[in-house]
């Protein structure tokens, strides 16, 4: 056997065991779990931006009245509540912890539908341009935390489908010890249903 021919083989041999290895999960199962965790990133980011609104939306309603005043209470103390809840990369995989994280931003998204019918039943309050702009940020930031989780849902969808799946599987096992990761689910009653504002009047 010539050394031209030895070499042939060799790397004939080398492109094979690669791409073995690489249909075993060896780069598919970090990338996999590293797009789930940019996708909870965003997540986060969303609520937070929901959070930084909320003292606009105090200073609207302190002009309100008493009731309108209970009710900001109870919203500024959840947001109080679900701003001190935080889950790292790590805990995706805790459902506990998902669940908790999950029922405080459930909390402040029931307290601010209720801050925000409460003010339907005040055209004068409507009709102020500050109002208006905070509805329009409130509404916007509820569209994008529903994106932002029906995005990092699919991502956990891929990423516990490719960890589960052969021949990922394996290195999914054997080298990166991967475990499945929690989507997150809202643990608010009928969450999935739009609240109806004649109920919360």
């Amino acid at each position: 056997m010539t050394a031209t021919l030895r070499r042939l083989r060799f790397a004939a041999l080398a492109a094979f065991a690669s791409l073995t290895l690489a249909a075993c999960g060896i780069n598919s199962v970090p990338t996999a779990e590293e797009n789930a965790k940019a996708k909870w990133a965003d997540v986060q980011n969303a609520y937070d931006r929901r959070a930084q609104a909320l003292p606009n939306l105090a200073a609207v309603a302190s002009s309100a009245s008493e009731q309108e005043r209970g009710i900001l209470t109870d919203v500024i103390e959840a947001r109080a509540k679900a701003t001190s809840i935080q889950i790292s990369a790590d805990d995706l995989g805790d459902a506990a912890k998902m669940q908790e994280y999950a029922a405080a931003q459930g909390q402040l998204s029931q307290g601010l539908g209720r801050l925000l019918a409460s003010f339907e039943a005040y055209p004068q309050l409507q009709s102020i341009v500050n109002y208006q702009m905070l509805q329009s940020q409130v509404e916007g930031s509820e569209n994008r935390i529903n994106i932002a989780i029906r995005d990092y849902n699919e991502a956990v969808r891929q990423y516990n489908t490719t960890i589960r799946t052969f021949p990922d599987i394996i290195g999914a096992k054997i080298i990166h010890g991967a475990e499945p990761m929690e989507p997150f689910e809202a643990v608010t009653p009928d969450a999935e249903q739009a609240p109806d504002l004649n109920e919360m009047l």
